[in-house]
């Protein structure tokens, strides 16, 4: 984990040491940074086969989704121009 102040504060707010609290902060880092169409297959797969229904899937996904973080996509230089001049 490159970000020392971030460490620092996590070590420090739970009593984890920093190699334990840098641990922790990559596990998180890695959980969230899961494309969004890898997520979606993911949970896609794991609902199926707890019994649920593919409508009742989607729509929980989509919920899901609303209040995850996820990774962004990768953006051309082109395309991230276009987002701020339109």
């Amino acid at each position: 984990m490159n970000d020392a102040e971030l460490v620092s504060r996590v070590a420090l707010t739970t009593g984890l040491s920093p190699s334990e609290a840098a641990r922790v902060i990559e596990d998180v880092l890695a959980w969230y940074s899961e494309p969004v169409e890898h997520y979606v297959r993911r949970r896609h797969t794991t609902l199926q086969t707890t019994g649920h229904r593919n409508a009742e899937i989607y729509a929980r996904i989509a919920a899901e989704l609303r209040d995850r973080v996820v990774a962004a996509p990768e953006l051309t230089e082109r395309q991230v121009r276009r987002i701020v001049y339109g």
